[in-house]
């Protein structure tokens, strides 16, 4: 992953701050939708299917501005791990339509099982997303997911991830 998908990411996300919440605080916490979500797809390493991964992310009751802080962790069918933390965003604060598209970025750590070679245990996963919300507190996904480190060694691969995902919303 080069920088783009993080510049994209806080542009959008800082351009949804600025129009929606500088007019009072920029990054004011506010309350946010709990959540957690099950992630289940195929990883592909250079364009090649290598297995599939299971992905659980938890996104906390907050936000800062456009931002709501999450964690998450996956295992692939490879025994690689990885888990992180960092934001998203999603137009299901700014549109009061039952379809939705989302982004994240979360910076991690990598542990390499029988998968490939990332070059470095810092990994920075990338997300994009679009779903539809079901009522109040179920919602069906399909994500795309980069992961690698972001040039921070020579050998920077990465890890691609197609999945569709399980959300539900606490009240």
């Amino acid at each position: 992953m080069d920088s783009r998908f993080a510049v994209f990411f806080f542009i959008v996300g800082m351009t949804d701050t600025y129009l929606n919440d500088c007019p009072t605080e920029c990054f004011q916490q506010s309350d946010a939708p709990e959540r957690v979500h099950l992630q289940y797809g195929d990883t592909y390493f250079q364009e090649d299917v290598i297995g599939s991964e299971l992905y659980a992310i938890y996104d906390l009751p907050k936000r800062y501005g456009a931002f709501q802080p999450t964690v998450g962790a996956s295992l692939t069918s490879d025994d690689d791990f990885w888990v992180g933390a960092g934001g998203k965003w999603s137009t299901e604060r700014i549109s009061d339509s039952p379809i939705f598209i989302e982004l994240s970025l979360m910076p991690g750590f990598y542990v390499q099982g029988e998968g490939p070679d990332l070059g470095f245990p810092v990994q920075f996963r990338g997300a994009l997303g679009a779903g539809i919300n079901f009522g109040e507190t179920a919602s069906l996904s399909v994500f795309f997911d980069h992961r690698s480190n972001a040039n921070a060694t020579e050998l920077n691969p990465g890890i691609e991830t197609l999945g569709i995902r399980l959300s539900y919303q606490f009240n």
